[in-house]
């Protein structure tokens, strides 16, 4: 008996680039370490519009030497609009203060949104920021142009 051919799969890609899924935004809330210094970011990488952003956090961040209660400030309880491929972010401290004053760690983020069809969307992000603690760094120094002595 003659074998057939498989044919080809009519399925389609359940990736995030189906075109069901274009359009759609995605937001996601990082924090970000560079040189020394946190900051936290929310980002919607996401094709689409991302309106009513509300972020929570399970644990208070206080930053600026602790003078400041970064988990609430407003933008992340009233960004009424985040646009495709836009990003907001803000600075939380320098990680020697920030560890040194026993700020938490480990950190669950949730993040709900909808779209511009009132689509709902949430997810809850888990971050470690325990992991940056003993990363060696370089302080940012100021460049200074060539001098001129004439």
């Amino acid at each position: 008996m003659p074998r057939r051919k498989p044919e080809a799969s009519t399925q389609r890609n359940s990736s995030p680039t189906n075109e069901a899924v274009r359009g759609r935004p995605e937001v996601i809330v990082e924090f970000l370490f560079e040189r020394g210094m946190f900051h936290v970011s929310v980002h919607n990488i996401g094709d689409g519009p991302a309106l009513g952003v509300r972020v929570s956090f399970n644990k208070k961040i206080l930053g600026l030497d602790g003078t400041k209660e970064i988990s609430a400030l407003p933008l992340f309880q009233n960004l009424e609009y985040l646009g495709p491929k836009r990003e907001i972010v803000t600075f939380i401290d320098a990680s020697s203060s920030y560890f040194n004053r026993k700020q938490p760690t480990r950190i669950l983020v949730r993040v709900s949104y909808r779209d511009s069809d009132n689509q709902k969307y949430e997810c809850t992000i888990s971050h470690n920021l325990e992991i940056y603690r003993d990363l060696p760094y370089l302080p940012k120094t100021d460049v200074k142009g060539p001098q001129n002595d004439g």
